[in-house]
């Protein structure tokens, strides 16, 4: 008989079940460790890059450095909070594709059908999940760097908008906008 070990490891993800919307969560996406050589040997200094979202819409990034690595998480987080941003969430995904980019960072974020996950690398995975978005696909495609990935993806967050939102703006009312339009176009 084989041990229930073997296989696929059960305890990959232990955290399967959604957080409660409206809880703010934090996660770390890049801790760094600076070395300066003095005198005396080598002074070690840390950066934290972290993620907030309370899973409901809102996002925030956060850079702190510090001299112990507990610090530099705190003055992280506090500013993770301070930032948070309000993003477009529809029905678990995302309105439409959309790229972000910050310095050297681009970042592709694709709508997902129900049940699919979020399909994404590291510092996009942590701004995606933390807004609360559970199906989506991704791709970096520029620069590599933790934080410019990440401030990627919220860039490209802050430019979805929704199809109601769209119709406000352009003045068209009703359901899907394509009669409305054809109304509107008829009129003229």
């Amino acid at each position: 008989m084989a041990a229930p070990s073997q296989g696929r490891r059960q305890d990959r993800h232990t955290d399967k079940a959604p957080a409660q919307r409206g809880d703010t969560t934090e996660k770390v996406v890049f801790i760094n460790r600076c070395a300066k050589v003095v005198k005396g040997g080598r002074r070690f200094s840390f950066s934290a890059l972290i993620v907030a979202g309370d899973h409901d819409g809102s996002v925030g990034v956060g850079f702190g450095k510090a001299n112990e690595v507990s610090e530099a998480i705190r003055k992280a987080s506090e500013s993770a909070k301070k930032s948070m941003e309000k993003v477009s969430v529809y029905e678990n995904t995302i309105p439409h594709e959309v790229i972000g980019e910050f310095g050297g960072g681009r970042v592709l974020l694709r709508p997902a059908s129900p049940g699919t996950g979020v399909i994404a690398g590291g510092g996009v995975r942590a701004v995606v999940e933390a807004a609360g978005i559970r199906d989506v696909l991704a791709k970096s495609l520029g620069s590599s760097n933790h934080a410019n990935v990440v401030k990627a993806t919220i860039a490209a967050l802050k430019l979805l908008r929704r199809k109601d939102e769209i119709f406000k703006v352009r003045g068209i009312k009703g359901g899907d906008g394509k009669a409305a339009a054809a109304a509107a176009q008829s009129q003229s």
